[in-house]
């Protein structure tokens, strides 16, 4: 497949999940969010500063060294290349990577406080765990970029993890996987917060996790 020809099919991939985030209303009330997809092991694809009425042709294609190769970017999100060359560089399998401030996950990360795993579609979509809390740093810096970095090397089968003091950040095989995961983390996020106030959230039983990938395993064989 050409560079070219994968270029567009990671492109229209973005702005279909991006898509499907303001249509599940997943998004903060700006909107605000950046969405990359891998292209290599050198270059990422990465929205422009902005996701509202997102066009295939104004994605960048951006090297992990932080170099804009094509396209532009806004300051807003050349800022944040380092977040997301660190996920992929860390993570092979990784082929997309969303940040969002979703509220209720947000609340988590205001709160640092990781967000358990007691919904079943979190189970589904990828997270059957809690989702950690990176300490917070200055956005896009060193310091921020070190945190998710070590987060990620002492949870490795984690596939998101909440910015302290910031919002949710998700990885995954595709955009379409990820943002699946962002809206169902979105919605534990809230049944939690809901559960809360008529007695709190309860841990699923002994078992749940193997029970639900073998229903999985039924149906795809």
């Amino acid at each position: 497949m050409s560079d070219a020809v994968v270029r567009k099919e990671r492109a229209d991939q973005l702005v279909q999940a991006a898509e499907s985030l303001f249509a599940a209303g997943v998004m903060s009330h700006s909107g605000h969010a950046n969405l990359s997809a891998r292209l290599d092991g050198e270059r990422l694809l990465l929205t422009p500063g902005f996701v509202r009425g997102l066009r295939p042709e104004q994605l960048a294609t951006v090297g992990f060294d932080g170099q804009v190769l094509e396209g532009r970017l806004q300051s807003v999100s050349a800022e944040i290349i380092a977040m997301h060359s660190a996920v992929y560089e860390a993570r092979p399998h990784v082929g997309a990577v969303i940040h969002t401030h979703s509220p209720s996950a947000t609340a988590f990360a205001v709160a640092h406080r990781p967000l358990p795993c007691r919904t079943e579609p979190m189970l589904r979509f990828g997270q059957a765990e809690e989702v950690p809390v990176v300490p917070w740093g200055p956005r896009g810096s060193d310091v921020s970029v070190r945190g998710i970095v070590d987060v990620l090397e002492r949870r490795p089968t984690t596939a998101a993890v909440l910015l302290a003091n910031h919002g949710l950040l998700v990885f995954g095989p595709d955009a379409a996987a990820t943002a699946h995961l962002v809206v169902a983390i979105e919605e534990s996020a809230e049944a939690e917060i809901a559960a809360a106030a008529i007695g709190g959230a309860v841990d699923f039983p002994p078992g749940a996790r193997e029970a639900v990938r073998a229903a999985i395993a039924r149906v795809a064989s």
